[in-house]
């Protein structure tokens, strides 16, 4: 069974780790596996190391990217032409760019064929997988009304099968914004490898010691993506209201902002001007993931809107309290809601914070810092939830068999 699996970027984050894994454990006597990519755009980061690490080789659309271009019409030939040479059973395209233009090749792979005029398309099946969505927080009115058609068009003439990582994403794709029909969907959640996330006392002071942390410090962690979807300002404010707390019970704490992207030089003015220079360092991108997690002690997430982000998931699996905004997937990831309090409450397991108000994420900062115990059982909670939910392995064994499963139809 012959997989074509097209992406729009490798660039640092969930969709690429979650593609390079696919392809390489897909490869076998019973599957295939052809990654199609586009390119990185400046001030993001490239993954392709991750690719070669994995031992996949993608086949490069350099026209490809995220942003819309008149370049398009080229990715989309290009794609069309690749998917001609490769003759796939299945095309499985990912994030909302991707989606579109290799859904829209994969619709002329179908049709245009001398097959077509007795009647015989070409038997190819499509999955389109859902990371995030860009139905709300990114663009305009008008700009996501069309991509909301778009999607809603390419669902009913160009998709076999819906893949969402989250419930709550189900509910907001499907039910809110009336995408595809529900016999299309399946519920796939993420994985990731939980053997690299393993950290261990070294690689904790390694990491204090870089941001000057004191062993009585609680090192707040924000890993991501520096764009402005992630609203770090919020998070920077937060943390401003934090230090100029009268609790004078809570611990100090430090904020290790570790990515990169097209914002960063803006946040970095922003923290300087909100006098947070002696709190906050920004790391840049690292590799070594488990060096990161192994010296935090809280992970925060402020995104305006999200699928089921990789550095919670990847913060719990090393055992540690996450805090975040209650948008997209969080929402299943933290689990039910327990104590609440005035502007955010405990789940089982993590912190939710109801609206993007820096008081409000601030208080269940104070509230979790302050309390060990809490932090200690939220990050046990975290840890088993993934860990039986999130592997890999799980992930694999899944697309199999919606792959096995659609080509019997």
């Amino acid at each position: 069974m012959k997989i074509v699996r097209i992406i729009a970027r490798l660039n640092v984050g969930g969709p690429a780790r979650h593609v390079v894994w696919l392809t390489e454990k897909l490869q076998n006597d019973e599957f295939e596996s052809v990654l199609i990519a586009g390119t990185v755009p400046d001030g993001e980061e490239d993954m392709g190391y991750f690719a070669a690490e994995h031992g996949v080789e993608p086949i490069y659309i350099s026209e490809l990217s995220r942003e819309l271009s008149p370049k398009d019409i080229i990715s989309l030939y290009k794609i069309y032409r690749e998917l001609r040479r490769q003759k796939p059973d299945i095309i499985h395209t990912h994030t909302a760019k991707a989606g579109t233009i290799g859904r829209i090749a994969a619709f002329m792979y179908r049709w245009i064929s001398l097959r077509t005029l007795i009647g015989k398309p070409r038997a190819v099946k499509v999955i389109h997988t859902f990371h995030g969505h860009v139905f709300h927080s990114y663009y305009g009115k008008f700009k996501t009304r069309v991509f909301i058609l778009i999607e809603q068009v390419l669902a009913k003439l160009a998709t076999n099968i819906i893949v969402v990582i989250t419930d709550q994403q189900f509910r907001e794709i499907h039910s809110d914004f009336g995408v595809g029909s529900t016999e299309q969907f399946e519920i796939i959640p993420l994985g990731i490898e939980l053997k690299e996330l393993a950290g261990d006392d070294t690689s904790r002071n390694f990491l204090r010691a870089e941001i000057n942390a004191s062993a009585d410090d609680i090192v707040v962690g924000f890993v991501g993506r520096l764009t402005e979807i992630k609203d770090v300002p919020l998070l920077l404010n937060a943390v401003a209201v934090y230090a100029n707390s009268t609790d004078h019970d809570k611990p100090l704490i430090k904020l290790a902002i570790v990515g990169d992207g097209n914002v960063r030089a803006e946040l970095e003015g922003l923290s300087t001007e909100l006098g947070l220079d002696e709190i906050v360092t920004f790391l840049g991108n690292r590799e070594n993931v488990a060096e990161v997690f192994a010296g935090i002690d809280i992970v925060a997430l402020t995104s305006k809107n999200e699928g089921t982000p990789l550095s919670l998931l990847e913060g719990m699996a090393a055992g540690k309290p996450v805090i975040s905004t209650a948008v997209g997937g969080v929402v299943d990831i933290l689990g039910n809601r327990g104590k609440e309090f005035d502007g955010f409450a405990v789940c089982e397991r993590g912190i939710s914070v109801d609206n993007a108000a820096p008081e409000n994420f601030s208080s269940g900062l104070i509230y979790l810092a302050k309390n060990q115990k809490l932090r200690q059982d939220l990050a046990a909670g975290g840890r088993d939830f993934v860990q039986k939910r999130y592997s890999v392995d799980r992930l694999v064994k899944d697309v199999s068999t919606l792959c096995r499963n659609l080509t019997k139809t």
